[in-house]
């Protein structure tokens, strides 16, 4: 017991090596920026001001939002999808995979559940004991069922999911901009001391040109240093606001989400104005600030009407006796009644496959009674 404690303890130190490491990084960046830059090498006070100016800019909004992200708890699911204690001891008794998956259909009455295992089953974590809400998943790093988790990221030792995937996007778009600002900003003093590190002493330089201190170096491995990030994060950036466009997490992007009616990855798109809105919230003034304000509670998710779900309920109009069925205008429903019909219809199915499997059970008892009968 002790051992695996250790264990556990020394993998949780070991994961803050990549914070740590970006930290540092960032606090080097820091200081080779302000004091080898703009105050020992660049001689205009004007270009000084505004270079510092926009640079802490950057700095705190890509602080603040790295921050949010890494110190924001992954949210869990509730505490109404965990097994009630009578159930969770059958459960465990249970070793009949079609008499458990009855008692978690049994649970899941009450439940907004509208995605299945690949063979249809009801989604449920053995080692967190609870029914997976939609887009939940085990985070095996975390130990714990996420909300509507995208990923577990090592750079900010924690897992990017429903609570804090805004902060996480922002974290991206605010270090780009942070690299892009150092790179432009340095690309003119890299250039000079570039040429000037082929000299052996300032005195052979032109008048115009910069003195040769020991500031190139940190010029020169500050400009590597951003242009390297700046590839990287760029990349990673545009494959996430991607994501976000089709309403799609990372895990869902390999693995389509299951629905009765089979797999959709387009099941939660509705639409690029509001998936957007899904993340970021509906008012736009919050965006670009580190501040929740995603849509929802994380445990349900509105679902698209095309291809929907069979669990969700369709609306059959009967046309006038005067007019022909394509006469008769179609409304879409709205999201609130959509949710409503939906949970109804998800209850009635739900006791229809309780029904079904009683329904066999009993007709398989009564084939052996009656071939017991004739023998």
């Amino acid at each position: 017991m002790a051992p695996t404690h250790v264990l556990r303890c020394c993998q949780r130190g070991l994961a803050w090596i990549p914070v740590i490491f970006i930290a540092l990084v960032v606090c080097w960046s820091y200081y080779a920026y302000v004091v080898e830059l703009c105050l020992f090498t660049i001689p205009d006070v004007g270009e000084k001001i505004v270079y510092l100016l926009f640079f802490h800019v950057s700095f705190i909004m890509f602080v603040w939002s790295y921050w949010k992200t890494i110190f924001t708890s992954p949210a869990n699911p509730s505490k109404e999808f965990c097994l009630p204690k009578a159930e969770k001891e059958r459960y465990e008794k249970e070793e009949r995979p079609e008499s458990q998956q009855e008692i978690l259909w049994r649970a899941a009455t009450s439940l907004p559940l509208y995605t299945r295992t690949g063979a249809g089953a009801i989604r449920y974590c053995d080692r967190c004991q609870v029914i997976k809400p939609d887009r939940c998943h085990h985070c095996s790093a975390c130990d714990m069922c996420v909300l509507k988790m995208d990923h577990h990221c090592p750079w900010v030792n924690n897992c990017v999911g429903f609570s804090n995937y805004k902060f996480f996007i922002l974290f991206l778009a605010y270090s780009l901009v942070y690299c892009l600002f150092i790179a432009a900003t340095v690309l003119q003093y890299f250039i000079k001391f570039w040429t000037l590190c082929r000299r052996k002493s300032a005195e052979n330089c032109p008048k115009n040109e910069l003195p040769d201190n020991h500031a190139k170096f940190h010029v020169l491995f500050l400009f590597f240093v951003a242009a390297m990030f700046c590839i990287s994060i760029l990349s990673l950036f545009s494959y996430h606001l991607w994501l976000v466009g089709k309403n799609r997490s990372t895990i869902e992007a390999f693995r389509a989400p299951v629905f009765r009616t089979g797999s959709d990855k387009n099941g939660f798109s509705l639409g690029f104005r509001k998936n957007i809105a899904q993340v970021f919230g509906d008012q736009k003034k919050y965006w670009l600030i580190p501040v929740f304000t995603s849509q929802g509670d994380g445990l349900t998710f509105p679902t698209r009407l095309v291809n929907a779900d069979a669990e969700q309920a369709t609306v059959t109009l009967h046309p006038e006796p005067n007019k022909s069925a394509a006469e008769v205008p179609v409304s879409p429903l709205s999201e609130s009644q959509n949710r409503l019909l939906s949970n109804n219809q998800h209850a009635n199915n739900i006791d229809d496959h309780l029904a079904n499997n009683t329904l066999k059970s009993a007709e398989s008892e009564t084939i052996t009674i009656s071939m017991e009968s004739e023998s």
